[in-house]
């Protein structure tokens, strides 16, 4: 049987819009599930996501917009879902705490965890960040002024009885398991960070909140006067709704232990010391990974809500078309690392790599094609002679040949490790220098000066046609990025069948094929047009 994955996105939590930060997240967990979907089958990946949407920022934010917190919810959690199918987020689960489905599943993680007396009552006395939704010491805070690290923000002196989560009895395993890299984390600096998180003792994790101060989250099955602290209910939203439709067997046999989870590292300290304990707690295994990635700042500080320093994903979308804010960020940021993000900078790339590089490859080539052959492939293309030809070595041919290898697999072979190794960045630098190699091979071969003379069709022909199963090639190198444009380069290069769109350089298009006209993938822009 072919290995599943179950891959994640952290839950959003629901309390403003969608940005670019959230959208950044989306769209790397999705180039990652598109590049496994096309190794192991559709049937074989899973991709989550969805909205967390209970708590007091929640409850704060429905009130000041006149709304019921549920109904506010109903509101926020289209605009995350409405975003993402925007961006071409391809998801296979939409989770909402607020699910029927999800909040029984809580409380029966609940009933679990207690039965295995992993939870007791007591009172206590901490300091609460409402932003954050969980308590500090004082070490964790910034000082002077005990100020949430996060935020920024005064925390508050809370002083009250509640469930707690005794979660140190857990913490050698998960370090032992952390060590291994059978919980991997991804990249290695923030596995040490974590390892740095677990290396003393852990209180225990409150894990309920009274209603008497905070009514707005799913009731604990064996105290009816406190609700579940908000992120012991998020976590589970990993969880819930798989398991609800496959058995929770069958989905932590099956699917659980190779789970991806795709998160920012302001949300470390929680997936890697409270949710693995969370787990263990209820007798259930742990996931596979956590890919930490950094954060997205605009105009030198992090893009966030809480801040107000946000951007609309949708706006860029819709100003620059589809594919383009998707390309950008995966190219622009190394994924672990902070990245800039500017609207200069998304302009620059827009025209430098899309319209110039690859629009205008596309045109060039297809145009040549209709006005030279009617669009018709005559000769199958034969870059790989150019492997042996000792005369041929260095030459643009030779490296263009370099760029799919022998056996016609070498690019998509890179850019599939890349992926897998979450270089997304590296993955579309070597999609770029095939790019790169293709432009120069027209440049030194001329093809437009050669058709000039009717002696040379041959020759044009030859070469039209290594160039249109490269542009194949990196079409479908592309899909896990670009979606919408590789489907728009299959149309023009009138291929609709996956066994053409996937095959190795060489054995796609053949003779007696025709393509179609070219059509403007990207045209150039002089400023933004988004708002």
């Amino acid at each position: 049987m072919a290995e599943r994955i179950h891959i994640t996105t952290a839950i959003f939590y629901s309390n403003g819009t969608p940005h670019v930060g959230s959208a950044y997240e989306a769209l790397a967990a999705d180039v990652f599930a598109r590049s496994q979907r096309r190794r192991y089958g559709r049937e074989n990946v899973s991709f989550l996501s969805g909205t967390d949407e209970h708590g007091d920022k929640i409850r704060r934010a429905a009130i000041a917009e006149g709304l019921a917190p549920k109904a506010y919810t109903d509101k926020m959690s289209v605009l995350f879902s409405d975003a993402f199918d925007g961006l071409n987020v391809d998801l296979d689960y939409w989770v909402r705490t607020t699910d029927a489905v999800h909040e029984k599943f809580v409380q029966q993680m609940l009933t679990k965890t207690q039965a295995r007396g992993n939870i007791e009552f007591k009172e206590y006395e901490g300091l609460y960040c409402v932003g954050c939704e969980r308590f500090y010491t004082e070490k964790e805070l910034q000082q002077p002024g005990n100020l949430c690290p996060t935020h920024n923000t005064v925390v508050e002196l809370i002083k009250e009885s509640n469930y707690f989560l005794k979660i140190d009895q857990f913490r050698a395993e998960v370090i032992d398991k952390i060590k291994r890299d059978e919980i991997l984390i991804r990249p290695e600096r923030y596995k040490n960070e974590a390892l740095n998180m677990l290396a003393e003792p852990l209180s225990d994790l409150c894990i309920s909140r009274p209603k008497a101060r905070m009514d707005w989250g799913i009731e604990l099955p064996f105290d009816d006067l406190y609700v579940t602290y908000v992120w012991y209910d998020a976590f589970w939203a990993y969880v819930s709704e798989p398991a609800s439709r496959l058995g929770l067997d069958t989905f932590m046999r099956d699917w659980w232990p190779h789970t991806e989870h795709f998160i920012g590292k302001d949300i470390l300290k929680t997936h890697a010391v409270y949710w693995p304990a969370i787990l263990l707690a209820a007798g259930l295994p742990l996931f596979k990974s956590l890919n930490v990635h950094g954060w997205l700042n605009f105009g030198g500080s992090r893009m966030s809500k809480s801040s107000g320093n946000v951007r609309d994903p949708v706006s860029y979308e819709k100003a620059f078309g589809p594919d383009v804010l998707r390309y950008f960020v995966m190219r622009e940021v190394v994924y672990g690392l902070d990245g800039d993000f500017s609207e200069e900078r998304l302009t620059e790339r827009y025209n430098a790599d899309l319209a110039n590089d690859l629009g205008n490859i596309v045109s060039r080539v297809l145009a040549m094609a209709q006005r030279y052959f009617d669009g018709e492939i005559s000769t199958a293309p034969k870059l790989a002679e150019a492997a042996d030809a000792t005369d041929l070595i260095g030459s643009s041919a030779h490296k263009l040949y370099l760029c799919f290898g022998r056996d016609g697999k070498a690019l998509e072979q890179k850019v599939a490790a890349a992926v897998d190794d979450l270089d997304f960045k590296g993955a579309l630098e070597d999609i770029w220098q095939t790019l790169d190699a293709a432009n120069k091979y027209i440049v030194a071969t001329a093809p437009f000066s050669l058709a000039k003379d009717p002696a040379n069709l041959r020759q044009v022909a030859q070469i039209l046609a290594n160039l249109l199963e490269a542009i194949r090639v990196v079409a479908d190198a592309l899909e896990p990025f670009m979606p919408v444009t590789a489907a728009k380069i299959f149309d023009v290069l009138n291929v609709s069948d996956d066994t053409t769109k996937r095959a190795p350089y060489g054995d796609g298009l053949k003779p007696g094929h025709k393509v179609k006209p070219p059509t403007p993938l990207f045209p150039r822009r002089e400023k933004l047009a988004a708002s």
